[in-house]
C-alpha cells in the first residue's frame, strides 16, 4: 500500500476517534451495571462465604479512595483480558499496564498528579516535599500501606541497592554553584505522611519520581522475610533455591523490582498474579483490596482477569489476534495494513496512539564500544553521516512501514518539546556516491577480495548489529544491503531479550536498532543523557556517571557537555530555565546525530475487540506515561 493511501486511512481513523472523545459529547450512558453491586460478583461471593472482609473494610477511608474517571461509560464486571506474551523476558508486557505509581502523569502528559499518594505540598524553594498517603489503603493481602513501607524501601532496598538499582538521580539535588550532588533525606512524619528534603532546589522532583522511581514503597512485611540483613545470608540462600533461583542477587532483583510477576508478593496493582510466570499461561486476577472506584463508587477493576498466553515467536501475536485468540493487543505500524483489512472480519478496531519517537527505524552506534577501531569510527561524525546518506530512506519507508513513516532523519517530531525546523532533513537525502567518498576520506580505502573495506592496519571493518527480536528483520536486511554496498561488511545477530539486556550492561552491543522516544528530556533524560547504562548510543558513559567515575568510560566533548547541562537543569529554580537548558541538550543531539533514523515515527496500534470499552482514542504512547498504562486499564471493561 502506498504511503498516501495509508496516510488517508490513518487520517480518517484519527478524525473519527478524536471526534468521538469530544468533551461536549453525550454524558455517560446508564446501564444495568449502574444499578448493581459496588464490587465484582466474584468478590461478593467471597464476602458472603466469610472468606473476605466486606468492601468497606478493604478500601481506604471514604475521603481517601481514588476515584478514576472513566473514558466513555460506567463499566460492567467480568471477563478476561486476553493477550500474548513472550514469557518472563517480556516482564513489562503486563508490568506497564498494571503499574500503580506514587505519582503519575495526567492524561495530557504535562504534569504529575497523585496516584498511590493522596496529595503533597512543596515549600517555596522546592527543597521540602511533604507527601500524604491514603489512610486505610491496603496491600493485596490486606496489610495496611503506611509511611513505614516508604521508609523501609528507602533504607533497606533503594539506598542499599538490594534489588539491583542504584539510587535514582531523582533523589539527588545539585549545588547551582559547585555542581556537587547531595542525597535527599526521607523522614516519616506520621503513619500516612513523610517528607523528602533536598539540600538544594529540586523543581522537578515529583516528575522525576513519576518516571524513575514510580514505586517509592515496598511491602516491608514481606521483604523482611527474605532480605539477608533480616534473616541472614544462609536463610536468604535457602529461600532463593526454594523459589527456583540459584543466585540470591538475581532473586532479590526479581522480587524487589519485578514484583508483579510473583504471586507471593503483596502488591497495590489492580490485578495480582495467580500463576507462575514461567507457566504457559500467566494469569493475574482482580485485587480484592484495590483502592480505586469509578465515579459511581464501583470498585475497580472491571475486568476479572488478565490472561497472558505464552508464545514462542512474535508472529504468533498477529495470527492470534486475527483468529480471535486475543481481545486487546498492541502492535507497531508494520502490521497496520493487515490489521485494517481484517477489522470487520475480526470484530475489532484499530486505535492509533501517538508516539513522541524520533524515528521508527533507526540505528544506534555505541560510542564506547570495546573495539578501539570501531570506537574511533563511531565517534567520527563523518562516519555517521556516511551511514546516514548511504541508505535509501524511501525504500525503507515503503518496505518496513508500508509507506506509513516519512523518509526522514531521527529528530524530535513536530509538536514535541525540542522540535527544530529542518532537523528531519539532516543527512536524509540518499547519496551513495558522497557516502563512499566520505568513507574514503576517513581512510577506509583498502578493500579485500570481496570488495569490503579494511582499516589502515589491514584488519577487516565489520559492523555487528545485535537485536533482541526478529521483528526488525526486514529493516535489518535492507541496512545490511546498503551498508555492504558501501563496502562495510555487516553481521546481524539476534539474541533473546534477557541476553540483549545483559550485553547492553556489559558494553557488548556495538550497534542496535533501538529508537529514541522521549516526550520531554527534562522529564525523562535517560535516553539522551548518560546517567546510567540504559541507552545503547552512550554505552558505558552511563556506567561512569552511575558509578561516580569508578567504572565505565569518562565522557568527553559534547557528551560531557550534556552532563554539565543536566546538572544545571537539576539545580534550576524555574521551569523556564529548565526548558531552555533542555533545548541545549537536544541541540547537541542534532549536531552530533548519535542516533541515525531512516524512517519517521509511526503510531502504536491498539487492536481492541469491539466488546472492550473505555479505551482512550487520543492518548500518547510513551514510556514516561507507562505506554498502555496511560489509558488506566483498570477502567477498561467488556460489554456483555
Amino acid at each position: 500500500m502506498k504511503r498516501s493511501k495509508v496516510f488517508l486511512i490513518l487520517s480518517v481513523i484519527i478524525a473519527i476517534t478524536v471526534a468521538g472523545c469530544d468533551s461536549n459529547s453525550a454524558p455517560n450512558k446508564v446501564t444495568d451495571a449502574d444499578k448493581g453491586a459496588k464490587e465484582a460478583p466474584m468478590l461478593a461471593s467471597l464476602v458472603s462465604a466469610g472468606s473476605l472482609p466486606a468492601l468497606a473494610e478493604r478500601m481506604p477511608i471514604p475521603a481517601d479512595i481514588k476515584i478514576e474517571e472513566v473514558v466513555d461509560e460506567i463499566g460492567q464486571y467480568g471477563g478476561d483480558w486476553k493477550m500474548p506474551w513472550m514469557g518472563p523476558s517480556d516482564k513489562w508486557g503486563v508490568g506497564q499496564p498494571t503499574e500503580e505509581a506514587l505519582f503519575r502523569f495526567n492524561k495530557e502528559g504535562n504534569k504529575v498528579e497523585p496516584n498511590v499518594a493522596k496529595g503533597f505540598e512543596v515549600n517555596a524553594d522546592s527543597t521540602v516535599f511533604t507527601i500524604h498517603l491514603r489512610e486505610g489503603m491496603k496491600w493485596s493481602d490486606g496489610v495496611p500501606l503506611t509511611a513505614d513501607d516508604v521508609l523501609f524501601y528507602w533504607e533497606h532496598m533503594l539506598t542499599k541497592g538490594t534489588f539491583g538499582k542504584k539510587t535514582y538521580d531523582a533523589y539527588y539535588s545539585v549545588d547551582p554553584v559547585t555542581g556537587n550532588k547531595a542525597l535527599a533525606e526521607v523522614k516519616k512524619i506520621d503513619n500516612y505522611t513523610f517528607t523528602v528534603t533536598h539540600k538544594y532546589p529540586s523543581v522537578q522532583f515529583l516528575e522525576r519520581v513519576a518516571i524513575d522511581n514510580k514505586w517509592f514503597f515496598a511491602p516491608a512485611h514481606f521483604h523482611k522475610t527474605i532480605l539477608p540483613e533480616f534473616v541472614g545470608d544462609a536463610k536468604t540462600l535457602e529461600i532463593t533455591k526454594k523459589w527456583g533461583y540459584e543466585d540470591p542477587k538475581v532473586f532479590l532483583v526479581e522480587t524487589g523490582y519485578y514484583d508483579w510477576l510473583h504471586k507471593e508478593i503483596p502488591t497495590l496493582r489492580a490485578w495480582v498474579p495467580k500463576t507462575d510466570p514461567n507457566s504457559d499461561q500467566f494469569i493475574m486476577e482482580r485485587n480484592p483490596y484495590f483502592w480505586k472506584t469509578d465515579t459511581k463508587g464501583k470498585q475497580l477493576p472491571y475486568i476479572d482477569r488478565i490472561v497472558a498466553t505464552k508464545i514462542q515467536d512474535p508472529s504468533q501475536k498477529l495470527l492470534g489476534k486475527l483468529s480471535g485468540d486475543y481481545n486487546l493487543v498492541v502492535f507497531d505500524s508494520k502490521d497496520f495494513t493487515v490489521l485494517k483489512e481484517n477489522e470487520k472480519k475480526g470484530d475489532y478496531r484499530v486505535i492509533p496512539w501517538t508516539q513522541p519517537a524520533w524515528s521508527s527505524s533507526g540505528i544506534q552506534l555505541n560510542q564506547t564500544t570495546e573495539d578501539p577501531n570501531l570506537r574511533k569510527l563511531f565517534q567520527d561524525i563523518r562516519f555517521r553521516e556516511a551511514l546516514s546518506i548511504g541508505v535509501n530512506r524511501v525504500e525503507i519507508s515503503e518496505i518496513v512501514s508500508n509507506g506509513l513513516a516519512e523518509p526522514i532523519q531521527a529528530s524530535v517530531p513536530k509538536g514535541v518539546i525540542g522540535y527544530q525546523e529542518g532537523w528531519a532533513k539532516q543527512w536524509a537525502e540518499f547519496n551513495p556516491k558522497r557516502a563512499n567518498q566520505i568513507l574514503d576520506e576517513i581512510g577506509l580505502t583498502a578493500r579485500d577480495k570481496n570488495n569490503f573495506r579494511k582499516y589502515a592496519d589491514g584488519s577487516d571493518v565489520t559492523l555487528t548489529i545485535i537485536e533482541s527480536s526478529t521483528d526488525s528483520a526486514a529493516f535489518l536486511e535492507l541496512l545490511k544491503k546498503y551498508y555492504e554496498d558501501m563496502g562495510l561488511k555487516t553481521n546481524i545477530k539476534v539474541v533473546d531479550g534477557g541476553t540483549h539486556f545483559d550485553m547492553k550492561y556489559a558494553n557488548k552491543i556495538p550497534m542496535t536498532t533501538e529508537n529514541i522516544s522521549v516526550a520531554n528530556v527534562a522529564f525523562r533524560p535517560d535516553t539522551l543523557v548518560p546517567l546510567r547504562v540504559i541507552t545503547p548510543w552512550f554505552g558505558h558513559y552511563g556506567l561512569y556517571s552511575s558509578s561516580g567515575g569508578k567504572e565505565g568510560v569518562k565522557p568527553e566533548g559534547d557528551v560531557a557537555k550534556i552532563l554539565e547541562i543536566w546538572d544545571k537543569i537539576k539545580a534550576s529554580k524555574s521551569v523556564d530555565e529548565i526548558n531552555k537548558l533542555s533545548y541545549e541538550i537536544v541541540k547537541l543531539h542534532q549536531k552530533n546525530q548519535w542516533v541515525i533514523g531512516y524512517a519517521g515515527p509511526t503510531p502504536m496500534l491498539v487492536a481492541a475487540s469491539n466488546s472492550i470499552h473505555n479505551i482512550p482514542t487520543n492518548a500518547v504512547w510513551a514510556d514516561e506515561y507507562r505506554s498502555l498504562g496511560q489509558g488506566h486499564p483498570a477502567q477498561f471493561f467488556i460489554k456483555k
